[in-house]
């Protein structure tokens, strides 16, 4: 697991398949999500947290995203949420089983699939995907957003381009992005999102637009300065 460490200036989203995971916070929260779940948390300006396995845990198999924040709400309060398996949007047909974390998602011949996270920054959105050998379907994609599609599982072909388990496919320009399993099928997720386009700085655990607004993290973080702005804010 992950004892307590300090964030400032992105969300993290962690999304675990299988075994559980116990969030607490210094912001009071405590939270626990099984396979299939998701927990999510907006730093803000600053958070002490940890991320430990359950008790009953004997393996773990799971995601954890960060997301950046615009500048403009990088020093806003630190926010908490948990997200059970059972209130994700999934849906399976021919082969196929989708299920959305975050966002809106178009997906070949599915009802439009919006997963419930809806407090993640520039749009960012998470969907799990599932496909049976030789399975393809086809991913709406908005001109203003980038997406790209991890491979977890498997091997599928994105936009032509071949992906194995563990690689990192970006999308082209298009309004469609052809998705097709290879021969012992696939999962990936994949993400989505509007691009900021503001200069990232990035140390550890925090996420922020310059070498100065680092260091100051630092300073606070060391002088207790992330606690006791979150208890004045």
């Amino acid at each position: 697991g992950f004892p307590s460490h300090p964030h400032r200036g992105m969300q993290t989203l962690t999304y675990m398949k299988r075994g559980g995971i116990i969030h607490e916070d210094s912001q009071g929260n405590r939270g626990e999500i099984r396979g299939g779940g998701a927990q999510w948390m907006s730093a803000g300006r600053g958070v002490i947290h940890s991320e430990m396995p359950t008790v009953d845990t004997s393996g773990m198999h799971g995601f954890q995203i960060w997301i950046n924040l615009p500048a403009a709400q990088k020093m806003g309060a630190p926010r908490y949420r948990d997200v059970p398996a059972a209130e994700l949007a999934a849906q399976s047909a021919a082969g196929m089983t989708a299920t959305a974390i975050a966002g809106d998602w178009q997906v070949g011949g599915l009802a439009g699939l919006r997963g419930p996270l809806s407090e993640l920054a520039e749009r960012a959105a998470i969907l799990d995907i599932e496909l049976a050998p030789g399975t393809g379907t086809g991913l709406r994609v908005h001109p203003d957003e980038n997406l790209i599609v991890y491979v977890y599982e498997g091997a599928l072909e994105a936009g032509g381009r071949r992906g194995d388990m563990l690689d990192l496919l970006v999308s082209g320009a298009g309004d469609e992005l052809a998705l097709v399993a290879g021969v012992a099928g696939a999962s990936a997720l994949v993400l989505r999102g509007q691009p900021i386009r503001e200069p990232v700085a990035h140390y550890g655990p925090f996420v922020m637009n310059s070498s100065a607004e680092i260091e100051q993290a630092i300073r606070d973080y060391q002088s207790g300065q992330f606690l006791e702005e979150n208890a004045n804010g």
